[in-house]
């Protein structure tokens, strides 16, 4: 059996891969709450609780929580540092203003120049670029559609810079060559997020996921912490999964599932079966699909209010990985390429599906 440390061993992983279909399912799943208006009207939430996007976000922290943890550990601090900003900075900046700027002076019910000169723009750009706010509207842009705002993803980007800090300073610290303490703080999320759903009444989304998603970054950092001992399993992550449908309607049943699938995740990406050079691109579109996807369906939803969700999925498909394919080419391509004059040549093993 095939262990973790094996399958980064591997001259190709799937990693990137897998993080692009976790975007475009992210997109999927917004194509039911875009035009309804309504979370919980995907399918999928009715059936395990959570919607298809919440479980693509899982596998994203998952991912992230593995390989930035291996940046760190083969790069160091400083350039763990450079990596991480050169990462998520330039594209979310392009995307803020692309959509501030130039999808909102299109969209906008108003004059250009009130739209413009509207301090609520201004805060826009401000309030996502610093505090990731998601639920931000822009003048008179959307304002027929169920949701106003028009970056409704970022918000997981907040999460996402907390956890790498909280990684940072436990480097800084020492703790990660103690590897015993990154299980033990898994254990203790997953606790806490059990004794948390055991309160009376539903518990608050937002103590949820402050739980749910430092628990699968941590998970995602403690499977390559212990590689060597690690071994990759289809039919464990299968049984896994199956454990937390028996369990489902209980306190356990948040924690397994998310460990489940971020065990499950990984798998994916290091499997002998996805391990393919095929299954390793070059081009990175999964986050401009992240960031894009939401504002393309609000067009498409605000330009033809009538059409249903799966009406809606494939041009905003289409759309949306043409203009990740603009991002990845003219503003994230050229930035790793900074990251790379400053960091100089990477390691072996370490390029492909990294943030």
């Amino acid at each position: 059996m095939v262990t973790v440390a094996a399958g980064l061993g591997q001259r190709h992983n799937a990693f990137g891969t897998v993080r692009l279909a976790l975007a475009l399912l992210v997109v999927v799943s917004h194509a039911f709450s875009v035009t309804t208006g309504q979370v919980l009207d995907e399918p999928l939430a009715h059936l395990t609780g959570y919607t298809l996007g919440e479980h693509a976000v899982n596998g994203f922290f998952a991912v992230s929580g593995f390989l930035v943890t291996m940046s760190l550990v083969r790069r160091g601090p400083r350039d763990y540092a450079v990596a991480r900003a050169l990462r998520i900075a330039p594209g979310l900046v392009a995307a803020t203003l692309a959509v501030a700027l130039g999808l909102g002076s299109l969209m906008t019910s108003r004059s250009l120049p009130a739209y413009w000169a509207d301090p609520g723009l201004w805060r826009f750009i401000e309030g996502t670029l610093t505090t990731f706010k998601s639920n931000a509207a822009l003048p008179g842009v959307f304002s027929d559609n169920p949701f106003r705002f028009p970056m409704g993803t970022v918000w997981t980007l907040k999460y996402e810079v907390l956890c790498y800090g909280g990684l940072l300073a436990a480097g800084l610290l020492g703790a990660l060559r103690r590897r015993w303490l990154c299980p033990l703080l898994v254990a203790g999320l997953a606790i806490a997020l059990a004794l948390a759903g055991l309160r009376a009444g539903e518990m608050p989304k937002g103590l949820e996921t402050s739980l749910r998603l430092p628990l699968i970054f941590a998970t995602g950092a403690a499977l390559f912490l212990h590689a060597e001992r690690v071994r990759l399993s289809g039919p464990l992550a299968l049984a896994l999964l199956a454990l937390a449908a028996l369990l489902h309607g209980t306190a356990l049943y948040p924690p397994v599932l998310f460990l489940a699938e971020a065990y499950g995740v990984i798998c994916l990406g290091l499997a002998p079966p996805l391990r393919h050079k095929a299954l390793d691109p070059r081009a990175d579109l999964s986050y401009g699909t992240y960031l894009y996807g939401w504002p393309v369906q609000q067009s498409l939803h605000a330009l033809f209010p009538g059409v249903s969700p799966w009406w809606l999925l494939p041009p905003s498909l289409l759309l949306t990985l043409a203009v990740a394919a603009l991002s990845w080419r003219f503003v994230e391509r050229p930035a790793l390429g900074w990251k790379a004059r400053l960091m100089g040549p990477r390691e072996t093993g370490e390029r492909s599906g990294q943030r």
